[in-house]
């Protein structure tokens, strides 16, 4: 199945036309039903270890009015599954395309008031979040904690000299792991899925922990 949706992605990205697009719209079609058994599944599973909210399959068309790549689809397909909010934080997310599918998650763009919060926590106090990203099996399977966008010195009113300022900077906090393309066709990619997003769960669970608090620990009304 997932080979299926690979080979129709490239040939797509070498025809990235609305013409192109309605003569394989047949072929197209059977991919999102097979997918959306698949992800399904996979939800299923995810939902008897944590509390979700929902699933959401991400649509093959883009929006292209503020883009200044006027191609009108992805070459991608994605999928996001929400945790039970508000007391359980952080969005489960899997990527699937040529050469560069991967499993990520976390915290993409936290609202001010969470992302400030979160600053807070770490201007206080970084020994748990360290604990947590130096596990073996964290680093096993996402390397590091990741978030590409960033402040460029101090966020206003912290300390740009702060021993944890690379981590106060961050406007994202996030873990990826990258998956080939035969590991994406193989067997078990369901069940790395699963595990990829379980191992996640220290982290979400510290973080949820954090935005449902205040700094003395008491729990938010």
């Amino acid at each position: 199945m997932m080979e299926n949706s690979l080979k129709f992605l490239e040939k797509l990205k070498e025809n990235n036309n609305r013409e192109w697009f309605a003569l394989h719209k047949p072929e197209f079609d059977l991919i999102v039903q097979a997918n959306k058994v698949f992800f399904n599944e996979v939800y299923a599973e995810l939902q008897k270890h944590d509390s979700l909210d929902k699933i959401h399959i991400f649509r093959i068309y883009k929006d292209v009015r503020f883009s200044k790549d006027k191609s009108p689809y992805k070459n991608n397909l994605g999928v996001s599954f929400s945790r039970t909010k508000p007391l359980l934080r952080g969005g489960y997310y899997c990527h699937i395309e040529p050469n560069n599918s991967f499993v990520g998650g976390g915290f993409w763009a936290p609202n001010n008031e969470d992302l400030l919060r979160i600053r807070k926590e770490f201007e206080m106090d970084t020994s748990e979040i360290e604990k947590i990203t130096s596990n073996e099996t964290f680093v096993k399977y996402f390397g590091e904690l990741k978030g590409e966008d960033a402040v460029k010195t101090a966020p206003k009113g912290f300390d740009k000299n702060h021993p944890a300022i690379d981590l106060i900077r961050k406007k994202q906090f996030v873990v990826m792991r990258s998956f080939s393309n035969e590991e994406v066709i193989s067997s078990n990619f369901k069940q790395e899925i699963i595990a990829t997003f379980l191992a996640m769960r220290p982290f979400f669970d510290f973080m949820s922990e954090v935005l449902t608090s205040d700094l003395n620990g008491e729990a938010l009304n």
